[in-house]
């Protein structure tokens, strides 16, 4: 009998709740029979919504939460005081063990708390990071830490690079992934005290593939597979790519309707300029996980729509099944 990966999804976080976020947990159930989802959120707007699908029934369960937390509410007193918002109730199933992990669009403050709080890291490992997949000429890297901790230390730092390699080996898929540390030149003399201390720990760690300094513009090539940093450094990383990413999209549609030749010419190129720009689409990888906790915990985009929801779910299910959390604990 095929074990069922159960899967927390927080129906009221995000912009688009809960009919984006249910729509995609129906895709995800409707696309896979290996994943169960278990919905939280206010039983009446959620079941509303699920009323639209067509899907298997023994793959979706409701639990309800009254209450929700919200995109500009404080972080910690939000976890501490809506204990039955979509959030907390669906951190605390995963904490008991009645689910594998949990998928959430909403407040990233509230989840980052939510994770180490209630869900609790692995012994071991001092700071979980966030690390997202971010798109690049050659596939995919993955941003290490991008938002969970802006005061890193050098051993966290190298945690990141050890839990970053363990992810892009397993659940992506790359063997012996090149780790590069963020720096502001390729020379190891360079960088700030947090560079120039974390540098020598990654050369001696005989677990990473570690190539050396990477600086931001290499980054879109596709240099290294993980990407080090703290998590300020990720955050600019992560929201610099986006902006540009999305002002370039734009100014080229701008130019290819500028005039009557340049549309006949958007005409003959849209199948390969939609395929290439679909490439570089960040949504379709999933969320961002806060690696380094007993159970896994998926952050995404607070606009995210139904496909980015679908994928963080099924991004989920290759997470249990390689492991990662006892790869983890065994190598910290």
């Amino acid at each position: 009998m095929q074990t069922l990966v159960k899967v927390v999804v927080d129906a009221m976080g995000g912009d688009n709740a809960p009919a984006e976020v249910v729509k995609g947990a129906v895709d995800a159930v409707n696309a896979r029979k290996d994943i169960k989802v278990i919905l939280t959120g206010q039983k009446p707007l959620v079941e509303r919504e699920l009323q639209k699908y067509t899907f298997p029934k023994e793959q979706v369960e409701l639990v309800h939460a009254s209450e929700v937390i919200e995109m500009a509410e404080p972080p910690v007193n939000a976890v501490r005081t809506k204990r039955d918002s979509s959030l907390v109730v669906g951190m605390n199933l995963v904490r008991r063990g009645e689910a594998d992990a949990l998928v959430s669009a909403g407040s990233t403050g509230a989840v980052l708390v939510g994770g180490q709080v209630l869900v609790g890291r692995l012994k071991g490992v001092e700071r979980p990071p966030l690390a997202p997949l971010i798109p690049t000429k050659n596939g995919v890297s993955l941003l290490v830490d991008c938002g969970a901790n802006v005061d890193a230390r050098p051993s966290h730092l190298l945690q990141f690079a050890k839990m970053g390699s363990i992810y892009m080996e397993h659940v992506v898929g790359i063997k012996n992934p090149r780790v590069g540390i963020v720096n502001i030149g390729a020379e190891e003399e360079k960088g700030n005290a947090l560079v120039k201390e974390t540098f020598p720990l990654l050369k001696e760690c005989g677990d990473i593939n570690f190539i050396g300094s990477v600086e931001a513009r290499d980054i879109p090539s596709g240099v290294c597979d993980v990407i080090v940093c703290e998590a300020f450094v990720g955050n600019v990383i992560l929201k610099l790519y986006e902006g540009v990413a999305s002002t370039l999209i734009g100014k080229v549609k701008e130019g290819l309707m500028s005039d009557l030749r340049s549309k006949v010419g958007a005409l003959l190129i849209k199948p390969a300029l939609k395929t290439t720009l679909k490439s570089f689409d960040s949504s379709k990888y999933g969320g961002a996980p806060l690696l380094g906790l007993k159970g896994l915990v998926v952050k995404t985009h607070g606009s995210s729509k139904a496909g980015e929801i679908k994928n963080s779910i099924i991004q989920c299910v290759q997470f249990k099944q390689q492991e990662i959390n006892e790869k983890i604990k065994e190598r910290i």
